[in-house]
């Protein structure tokens, strides 16, 4: 059993017990409290007896620190399995970010935990470089090096945070390098042309005509359309009031002629923040990111002529299926917002005004213009063609 002693030049009791090898030795305790000294004398013979026994594991010796510091704090330590910390930082991710982006966050952790499998209930000082390497070859395989990217990045702010709380020493993310794209992985999205416009027009139904109209006279996000109410329309000034889910940005944009006698034609909603488009807005409100929304987009397109229709059927000899990486489609509902921004610079209007209509934000526009004036921006709304016709 584990005894105390007192060192003549230290204030403090150290705990005597043998080590896993037999040999005899002493650890202060950092306690003078002789009670709170010998539980924690207990716990280091308790750690050696398990050494000597091979139990030992990375987990149980932090569970062993986590007992002695509970003995002489009043706190306890973090939560520090794998699991555990990912789900706190989610958490905390959810009072920092904006839905969209804790949503993406959302998604990535809970690939990297089933990727983990059952590791993911050990400590945290259990993960590896090798881990996430070996997360982002297999998530490489179906999705692009843009996507990978991005959840590499999303990991290591993870483990930066595990790093600054001291569950971990170093961020292991941090040494897993960034895939590079190939030149045959770059992938741009293009604009539509009038006559691609018209043939989705007429393939869609109703309310995607609707949502089609407002991505091309407003060059807003998928997303962020399927979102608005009637809140957001103010007819008498013909605008459009929203804050983007993305960055946050307040944006009043004004309508075109084409939209506005568009929206004229809807059915008021019994109520202010009645939905202007429900179907895609209760989508939108379930699934909390636009990727079944774009899957509908996608079905237009299909109808459209303008993009073949997916299979999730595997084929063994082409890897084709769900396990496969995607096929990207050269126009997607993001190709409106190019095409917004196409149409205002063709008719004319400068770089910034056309930026400021569709919300970029550019550091470097932004040094040299302050504000443009919504009257700038109306202008430009009328100058867009009408599709319609």
């Amino acid at each position: 059993m584990s005894s105390l002693r007192k060192h003549p030049r230290s204030p403090y009791w150290h705990a005597v017990f043998f080590l896993p090898d037999g040999t005899r030795t002493n650890r202060s305790t950092g306690t003078t409290n002789k009670k709170e000294a010998q539980r924690i004398a207990n716990k280091y013979e308790d750690a050696a007896n398990d050494g000597k026994a091979g139990r030992f594991t990375k987990s149980r010796a932090r569970k062993t620190i986590a007992d002695i510091y509970a003995l002489t704090n009043a706190d306890q330590l973090a939560s520090s399995t794998i699991e555990d910390f990912l789900t706190a930082w989610l958490t905390r991710k959810e009072l920092e970010a904006g839905d969209k982006t804790h949503a993406k966050y959302t998604g990535v952790v809970n690939q990297f935990k089933e990727f983990l499998g059952s590791k993911v209930k050990r400590d945290i000082t259990n993960i590896s470089a090798a881990d996430i390497t070996n997360f982002r070859d297999d998530l490489a395989k179906r999705v692009t090096v843009g996507t990978v990217n991005v959840s590499i990045k999303i990991l290591r702010s993870a483990f930066a945070q595990a790093r600054r709380d001291g569950l971990v020493d170093v961020n292991e993310a941090e040494r897993v390098t960034l895939l590079k794209r190939k030149a045959k992985d770059r992938f741009e999205r293009r604009a539509f042309t009038m006559d691609e416009l018209k043939l989705i027009l007429k393939a869609a139904n109703e309310e995607w005509r609707g949502m089609i109209m407002f991505g091309l006279y407003t060059g807003q996000r998928l997303g962020d359309i399927a979102s608005l109410t009637w809140n957001n329309i103010d007819l008498q000034r013909e605008e459009l009031r929203l804050v983007t889910g993305k960055t946050g940005r307040q944006q009043i944009i004004p309508l075109a002629p084409p939209l506005v006698r568009f929206v004229e034609k809807l059915p008021a909603g019994d109520k202010p923040d009645a939905p202007l488009f429900p179907t895609t807005f209760a989508t939108a409100e379930r699934h909390k990111h636009a990727g079944n929304l774009s899957n509908q987009f996608y079905a237009v397109l299909v109808a459209a002529g303008m993009a073949k229709k997916k299979s999730h059927k595997a084929d063994p000899e082409k890897a084709k299926g769900r396990s496969a990486k995607r096929e990207q489609n050269e126009v997607s509902f993001h190709s409106l917002r190019h095409t917004a921004t196409t149409l205002l610079k063709s008719a004319g209007v400068g770089d910034s005004v056309a930026m400021e209509f569709i919300g970029h934000d550019s550091k470097s526009v932004s040094r040299q213009y302050t504000h443009i004036p919504l009257q700038t921006l109306k202008a430009a709304a009328e100058k867009l063609p009408d599709i319609t016709q």
